[in-house]
């Protein structure tokens, strides 16, 4: 059952109910067709995912996931946040949302979720939007990060800042509570833009904005033959110079889709949406007009 009062897309918070958790979602923009935005993480807040540009021309749906800000908690909290239980949550917002067909935008953690929900709720979908995703986790893509992470630091030789964010980023997988968390992940953004520095000053209000709580690992993703599967219009995003989810993985994944299309953005890190609006915004409306 969802919230009594508005309409399920007018603009502001709404809750939907799913198997008894609080589900928040968060309605902003204009336009015919409306995209559902998932943020990365797990339990990154929405806003991080924040595109004023694409609001321009859709009506954005921004997801605030179960177990993260203020929406419900699991009873196993921080435990049982797989992507079959994300997935069902989505569902039951995009069913009360009312529309045939939405557009589904997934980023980091995200995509995971996102191209897992495509490719059971094709029906669903008129076009999926993976940004700074993966078909892999584990050993592999941890393996490609830390190369990344050594450009990152090679890049940055002699920044008095750069000892900081590498201790930041190797402290976060031993972190359990939520203000230490968001702490660390403070520290670390650096390490997720391409030139952060250079425009420090910009990205100042994200970093102080940007709260995280704490998610147990989610599982392992083994998505290549999910991807190879996939029947839905897809558009492939990801930051020349992101050291999660990069340019490796968005080639893998456009040579993995039927018919995918692919951006990647050559001034940004894993935050290309703020590093590059313009571009990542004319990209994402693009695609929309073009599978309308």
């Amino acid at each position: 059952m969802s919230n009594a009062g508005p309409h399920p897309l007018a603009p502001g918070v709404h809750v939907v109910d799913v198997d008894g958790v609080a589900q928040r979602y968060h309605v902003r923009g204009q336009g015919a067709a409306v995209l559902v935005a998932m943020p990365g993480g797990p339990g990154v807040d929405w806003d991080s995912l924040l595109i004023p540009q694409v609001e321009r021309h859709l009506t954005v749906v921004y997801v605030e996931p179960i177990g993260t800000g203020e929406s419900g908690r699991l009873p196993t909290h921080p435990y049982g946040y797989r992507r079959d239980v994300y997935a069902r949550a989505l569902d039951r917002m995009i069913t009360e949302l009312g529309r045939e067909k939405v557009y589904l935008l997934g980023h980091s953690h995200g995509g995971f979720v996102a191209q897992y929900y495509a490719s059971r709720h094709p029906q669903r979908l008129a076009g999926l939007v993976l940004y700074d995703s993966a078909p892999v986790t584990g050993a592999e893509q941890g393996e490609e990060s830390a190369r990344q992470v050594a450009a990152f630091a090679a890049r940055n030789e002699g920044n008095p800042e750069l000892p900081g964010v590498l201790a930041a980023l190797q402290s976060v997988g031993s972190i359990t509570d939520d203000d230490r968390l968001t702490e660390a992940l403070r520290g670390l953004l650096p390490a997720y833009f391409a030139h952060y520095w250079e425009r420090e000053v910009e990205f100042k209000a994200l970093r102080d904005r940007l709260r995280v709580s704490y998610i147990a690992d989610p599982g392992l993703v083994q998505d290549r033959e999910l991807l190879a599967g996939l029947t839905v219009p897809t558009l492939i995003i990801a930051g020349r110079y992101d050291v999660v989810c990069g340019e490796r993985w968005a080639r893998e994944m456009f040579d993995l889709v039927p018919g995918s299309k692919l951006l990647l953005l050559a001034e940004s890190g894993h935050l290309g949406h703020v590093e590059e609006p313009e571009r990542f915004a004319t990209a994402v409306t693009d695609f929309v007009a073009a599978t309308q």
